[in-house]
């Protein structure tokens, strides 16, 4: 018969829950510091209203963009690139809605509807616009999903020359992405 020692096999058990407690802390730590963006008032996943959508074609919106709010963005970040998305317009091949780049890096957020912050650069949007166009999916489709993107980059604001699409935009990026994080809004009509 094989005896244990009670009070060795009671220290190996604390010492393996310290190391877990202090693993999870670790992780709970970094995620809490992770590169995180936001849209006030609009929880992930959720529904923006109809002021966030195109103002033209019947799309029934003030085309005014949504308010964003980022943090933790890492060191070395030199500019920020921020793209919208919607993947299911243009029946599956999708469509983009924004592309704004060259933000300065002591930027922490956009207001709703704001002017893009002095310096940043405007893309082309869907329309071939420079600039936010907002949601117009078809009447009584399932809401689309718009995934807005931000990338911090080590790229000066200045870095990328004016007008260029999101995929143009994503080519140029290559290389240069520090972190990126992201958020998922919701429109339909």
């Amino acid at each position: 018969m094989i005896r244990i020692n009670d009070s060795s096999l009671a220290r190996r058990l604390f010492a393996v829950g310290v190391c877990a407690s202090l693993a999870l802390a670790a992780v709970n730590v970094r995620a809490a510091d992770a590169f995180a963006l936001s849209s006030p008032g609009v929880a992930d996943g959720g529904t923006l209203d109809s002021s966030h959508a195109a103002s033209a074609n019947n799309c029934g919106g003030g085309n005014m963009s949504p308010a964003l709010q980022w943090q933790n963005a890492p060191a070395g970040t030199k500019s920020y690139a921020i793209t919208m998305f919607d993947p299911d317009g243009a029946k599956g091949l999708g469509i983009a809605h924004w592309v704004l780049y060259g933000v300065a890096p002591s930027a922490t957020g956009l207001g709703a509807g704001a002017t893009p912050p002095a310096g940043s650069v405007a893309g082309t949007n869907r329309t071939g616009g420079l600039g936010y166009r907002g949601p117009c999916p078809p009447v009584g489709e399932v809401p689309h999903h718009y995934l807005v993107q931000i990338y911090a980059l080590d790229l000066p604001p200045d870095a990328l020359p004016a007008g260029l699409t999101r995929d143009a935009l994503q080519a140029a990026m290559k290389d240069h992405v520090l972190a990126a994080t992201s958020i998922v809004l919701r429109y339909g009509r």
